[in-house]
C-alpha cells in the first residue's frame, strides 16, 4: 500500500485530490491542512508520494519542499506541486529546490492519473533497488562471515601450533586476548579495533614455532646467549605473519613483533619508547604478563591478585605503557570474569 501525502489549505482540494489518488488504487491518503502538521508526520513516516500545494499561510510549498527534503532518508522521495498555469517562475524554483513534478490548477483527472502513476513507479523502483541493495549487503556479509570464520580458523591452528611447542595453555591464550580486548575498550578503542585486538592477540607468540626445543622447553633459567635466541622469536612471529592480505594477521605481525618492547626503551627487538611501540603491542604486553603473573606453571605457583597488580603498578612508565595498565584495572570486574571463564584444566608437562 502506498502512503500518499497530500498537503492543502483547502478542504475542497484535499477531498478532491483524495477522490483521485483512490481511483490509482492500491494507495493510502493522508491528509494535512497544516504543512507544519504535515512535517511533523514526516519525522516519524516515509511517504511514498508527497501532493503539496504551493500557496499556503503557513508555510508555501517551496518551503516545505526544502524542509522535508532536509528530513533523514527523505530526499529521493517523489514530490508533485500543484501550482497556477501562470507560476511559471514559481516551478522552476520548486525543480530546484526538490520537486519532481507538477499538476496545474484546476486539476485536470486524466493528466493527475498519470503523472501521479508515473510518481508512484518511480518510488517502487527506488524501493526494489534499495531492498536488492539490501539482499546484496547480506549476500556480501554472509560471504565474508564465511571468509573470516576460516580466517579465524587458520589463526586458531597457527596458534595451536605454537602452543604445542610451548608449556602455556591453551586458556593462556584465552584470557590474555580478552584482558587485551579489556584494555582496548578501556582505552577507547572502538569495538571494531577492540575486537580486532582480540583476535590478534593470540598470535603473540607465534614466533616460537621457529625456536629450538632445547631452548623453548628448557626448565631453568636460559644463558645469555639462549636468551638472545629465545628473543628472535618476536622477529620470526612479524616475518610469518606481516605480508598476510589479512587485517587480523597483519596485526598479529604487528603485536608479535612489539609486544616484548618496554615502556622505557630497554625491551627488544627494537628497543622502542613509549608511544614509537605499536599500540596494540603496548597493550598486549599487560594482558599478556598480566595473565603469565597470575597463572600456575609446572616451573612456578601463580602470583595473588594483589601481588600481580602491584607488578604492574610498580611497572608503569617502565615496562608498561600507564594509560594500558590503568585501562586493565579500570575494568578490574570483566578481569575477574574473565579469569574465572577460562581457566586451565591442568598444567601441561615441561
Amino acid at each position: 500500500m502506498n502512503k500518499v501525502l497530500i498537503i492543502d489549505d483547502s478542504d475542497i482540494n484535499l477531498t478532491l485530490i483524495k477522490a483521485l489518488v483512490l481511483k490509482l488504487g492500491e494507495c493510502d491518503p493522508i491528509l494535512f491542512e497544516n504543512p507544519l502538521k504535515a512535517l511533523e508526520w514526516c519525522q516519524e513516516n516515509v511517504p511514498d508520494l508527497v501532493i503539496v500545494d504551493y500557496m499556503m499561510p503557513q508555510m508555501d510549498g517551496l518551503k516545505f519542499i526544502a524542509a522535508f527534503r532536509a528530513l533523514h532518508g527523505r530526499d529521493e522521495i517523489p514530490v508533485l506541486m500543484i501550482t497556477a498555469n501562470d507560476q511559471r517562475d514559481v516551478r522552476y524554483e520548486a525543480l530546484i529546490g526538490g520537486a519532481n513534478d507538477f499538476l496545474t490548477k484546476p486539476i485536470d483527472r486524466i493528466e493527475f492519473s498519470a503523472r501521479a502513476r508515473n510518481m508512484l513507479s518511480i518510488r517502487a523502483g527506488q524501493r526494489y533497488l534499495a531492498n536488492r541493495a539490501e539482499e546484496l549487503a547480506g549476500l556480501v556479509e554472509e560471504r565474508t562471515k564465511d571468509i573470516r570464520d576460516r580466517e579465524r580458523e587458520l589463526i586458531f591452528r597457527i596458534c595451536r601450533a605454537a602452543e604445542f611447542r610451548d608449556p602455556e595453555t591453551g586458556a593462556h591464550i584465552q584470557r590474555m586476548a580478552h584482558y587485551s580486548q579489556v584494555i582496548a575498550k578501556g582505552l577507547g578503542l572502538d569495538v571494531a579495533t577492540a575486537k580486532l585486538v582480540l583476535e590478534a592477540a593470540p598470535m603473540h607468540d607465534v614466533g616460537k614455532i621457529g625456536i629450538p626445543d632445547q631452548i623453548l622447553l628448557k626448565p631453568g633459567r636460559l644463558t645469555p646467549e639462549e636468551f638472545e635466541i629465545m628473543k628472535n622469536h618476536a622477529q620470526l612471529g612479524w616475518e610469518l605473519l606481516k605480508d598476510s592480505g589479512s587485517e587480523i594477521l597483519r596485526a598479529g605481525a604487528e603485536i608479535a613483533l612489539s609486544h616484548h618492547e618496554k615502556y622505557d626503551g630497554t625491551g627488544y627487538p627494537g628497543g622502542l619508547k613509549g608511544n614509537d611501540i605499536p599500540l596494540f603491542g603496548r597493550i598486549v604486553a599487560v594482558a599478556d604478563v598480566f595473565d603469565a603473573l597470575t597463572s600456575e606453571r609446572p616451573y612456578k605457583k601463580a602470583w595473588s591478585l594483589e601481588d600481580a597488580r602491584r607488578f604492574l603498578e610498580e611497572g608503569r612508565g617502565k615496562h608498561f605503557d600507564p594509560l594500558c595498565v590503568e585501562a586493565l584495572f579500570a575494568g578490574w570486574d570483566e578481569v575477574l570474569d574473565i579469569k574465572q571463564r577460562f581457566r586451565d584444566a591442568d598444567v601441561l608437562p615441561v
